[in-house]
This record gives C-alpha cells, sequence and structure tokens, in this order.
C-alpha cells in the first residue's frame, strides 16, 4: 500500500515507512500536553470473552500520550458489569465504562425520550453517541478517536497513525478516517466494501449522474473503516446514524458539515482483520444482509436532501447497473488475489453480490414507502438545548454505578 497517489478531494496520508512509531509516539506525547486525547472503545460484552479485545489492551497499555478511554459496554447484567470493570482495570490510562444496561442509564434514555429525542435502538450508533455525550460532558478532551474492539490484527501504531493528523495543530484536519487492506487466513476479505459500496457508487454515478457527494465517496479507499479520529469542535453537532450506516453516516456529515481541506484519509495498517459477519442470506434484519440495507438506506437518504429524486424505475436501472459493475470488479479483486497468492471463491461472491442487488431494491422500496424517517440519533447540541443538566446528570450517572456496584 505504500504509494504517494492523491486523488484531488481528500487528502490522503499514506505511511510510506520513512518514520518510526516510537516517533509518532513522542510527537503526539508532544501534542497531548496542550491538547489531550480520548479514545472511545464501543463494546459488546461477549467482545471481552474473545481473544481480540485482550490483546487490543495489552497494546493500550503502552501508550502514554491517551488522556483518558470511555468503554461502552453494551449487553451486560450487573455481574458482568463488575467483570468488565476489573478486566479493564488493567489499563494504566484514566478509564471509564459506561454501562449503558444500567438503571440509571436506563433513566437517561427515558428521560431523552420523554424530550421526544429517542436515541435509537440498542447497537453500535446509540453506544457510540453515549460514549461521545460523555466524553464531550468531559469538556477536557481536543482529540476524540474510535475504533472497533474486534481487531485481531491490532497494534498500538495503528492508534498513533489514526489520531496523528488531527492532533498536530500544524495539519488543518477535523476528522481523519483510517484506510488499510482486509486480508486473512489466505483470502481477500472486505466483502461489502468490495462487492456493494465500490460498485454501488461507480453505478449511482452512471442511473443519476455526477454528485459531488458519490466523488467524495468514492475518494475513500475503505469507506467501512470502523476507526476514526476527530477534533471535538464538530462533535456536538454530529449526526450518528442508529442503524448499520454508521461509517457511511459519519463521512455523510463530513461531506454537509466539513470543508475538504479538513478531511483526511490516513493508512493506518499494512493489514487489518476483525471479526467477519455471516451473510444472512434468508434473514434480512442481521450479518452482512440487514449491513447491506441500511448502507443504501444511507445513501439514498443523503442523496435525497440534497434534491435527488427516486423511483421505483430509478431503483430498477439501478440494480441492473450495479450487478453489471459489480461482476466487473470482481474480475479485478480476482486477478489480484490470485496474483498475491490470495484465493477468492468466485461462486460465494457472485452469490453475494446477487443478494446485494437484490437488497438495493428492498431498500429503495423501505426509502420510498417511508421517506420522512430519520434513523438518526438526535445531536448533542440539541440535548443540550432540550435538556441542559442532562449530560451533567449522565456523568453523575455513570460514576454513581461506579460506587454502587464497585
Amino acid at each position: 500500500m505504500a504509494d504517494f497517489h492523491q486523488n484531488g478531494n481528500v487528502a490522503t496520508l499514506h505511511n510510506l515507512r520513512t518514520t518510526t512509531p516510537e516517533a509518532l509516539a513522542h510527537e503526539l506525547a508532544t501534542f497531548a500536553q496542550t491538547r489531550k486525547i480520548s479514545l472511545i472503545l464501543p463494546s459488546l460484552f461477549s467482545e471481552l470473552e474473545g481473544d481480540a479485545l485482550p490483546h487490543i489492551l495489552d497494546e493500550l497499555s503502552e501508550v502514554s500520550y491517551l488522556h483518558r478511554i470511555v468503554i461502552g459496554l453494551d449487553r451486560a447484567n450487573e455481574a458482568q458489569y463488575r467483570h468488565a470493570r476489573q478486566f479493564f482495570s488493567r489499563l494504566p490510562q484514566e478509564h471509564v465504562v459506561i454501562w449503558n444496561d444500567s438503571p440509571r442509564m436506563k433513566a437517561i434514555h427515558g428521560r431523552l425520550g420523554d424530550l421526544g429525542l429517542f436515541p435509537g435502538e440498542p447497537g453500535k450508533g446509540r453506544n457510540v453517541w453515549f460514549c461521545l455525550g460523555y466524553t464531550l460532558a468531559c469538556k477536557d478532551s481536543a482529540v476524540v478517536a474510535l475504533h472497533d474492539c474486534d481487531i485481531v490484527t491490532y497494534s498500538h501504531e495503528m492508534l498513533a497513525r489514526l489520531v496523528y493528523p488531527v492532533a498536530n495543530p500544524n495539519f488543518p484536519y477535523q476528522l481523519a478516517k483510517g484506510y488499510y487492506p482486509r486480508v486473512g487466513d489466505g483470502k481477500l476479505n472486505g466483502r461489502v466494501s468490495r462487492l456493494l459500496v465500490s460498485p454501488l457508487l461507480i453505478a449511482m454515478k452512471k442511473v443519476i449522474g455526477d454528485r459531488d457527494y458519490l466523488d467524495f465517496l468514492r475518494s475513500f479507499r475503505y469507506p467501512l473503516s470502523g476507526e476514526f479520529a476527530m477534533r471535538v469542535a464538530p462533535l456536538p453537532d454530529l449526526r450518528i446514524p442508529s442503524d448499520w450506516g454508521l461509517e457511511i453516516g459519519v463521512l455523510s456529515e463530513a461531506w454537509r458539515n466539513l470543508a475538504p481541506k479538513s478531511v483526511c484519509q490516513v493508512e493506518i495498517a499494512d493489514n487489518y482483520d476483525h471479526k467477519h459477519q455471516e451473510v444472512s442470506e434468508d434473514d434480512a434484519s442481521t450479518g452482512l444482509s440487514r449491513m447491506s440495507i441500511d448502507i443504501c438506506k444511507s445513501i439514498f437518504r443523503k442523496l435525497a436532501t440534497d434534491g435527488t429524486v427516486f423511483s421505483e424505475e430509478i431503483f430498477r436501472s439501478l440494480k441492473a447497473t450495479y450487478y453489471r459493475s459489480a461482476l466487473d470488479l470482481l474480475d479485478c479483486y480476482h486477478s489480484d488475489a490470485r496474483m498475491n497468492g490470495l484465493h477468492i471463491d468466485r461462486h460465494k461472491e457472485e452469490k453475494l453480490i446477487e443478494l446485494f442487488a437484490r437488497n438495493i431494491v428492498e431498500a429503495g422500496h423501505i426509502f420510498l414507502d417511508n421517506p420522512s424517517e430519520s434513523p438518526f440519533i438526535p445531536t448533542w447540541s440539541r440535548v443540550n438545548a432540550a435538556d441542559s443538566a442532562l449530560m451533567t446528570d449522565m456523568l453523575r450517572a455513570v460514576a454513581d454505578d461506579y460506587d454502587e456496584y464497585c
């Protein structure tokens, strides 16, 4: 991946292998003296029982420039929360575990509901949103980073490269999006990005014409990566999607709210692998099937807000154009994999393309049936305007959970 290509839309910061992780960490420690850096880890309790998260904590224990680590804990009972506190206690940095299922946090959810500010169904989007709210309420961080808790190839160098563009005060960037190749077990991975998002954006440009938003999304080498870092200033007005369109949603918000020169993508790893979702071909409510529908809906909604008119005919044309574009790209991926000694199961990948093609139309039907549906959790600016005490009360709720249960 070591090249120096720039696409002209967003800055691409490469890993040219001309500096060391230690040098980056030293600079970040200097920046952090005046620009505190926090990390958000959205986690299911089940991830505490896997192999990836313990290794991530081992790596994070070596990071000296982090001010605070905020862990959002989902799907945990009282005993599991107590275990999580012990599990994360090895971290030398200041850290907090937000028990999203605690009675106190559920009371916070209820207050939001009473205000008409529904925080969304349980999931990564809502977890991240509460972690962002907690971080903003602390009022002491200048930079916030986020990455997943199931990265089996994790290294603390990934975090250093992710936060450096927004932590360096001499850089103009407000948001840095991580990218990397997806290779594991002798296979080329990243199926949703390769087989859905890339050919879908190509097809949409052919069907509905040039759109700056489409060019913006196509500029990112891995638009579905779960790793990004931001300066704090834009966070209060960030609209977090509550479904599986989180990553596309964050990029959409960056395109809407930030100047192009304030967004960059940064190469953070030579290889990246994490937990793989099931396809769930017969169940559109879970797995890659649901993910594909939510991603499509997210893109359709964003284009609609900018004046694009959709119809049944457009979605039928989009399905056919996508299918041809995806098969063309599959030829490229097959050649790339073979030249690098990797394997692609063309039969399975063509079946996945067929599923995605059907789900493009399904997402279109959902959008046309309810075009006013809002999948976004309200911004923290709006929450603060509706109830100026809620963020402070959330800090107290988290602290009281610590005192009572630990």
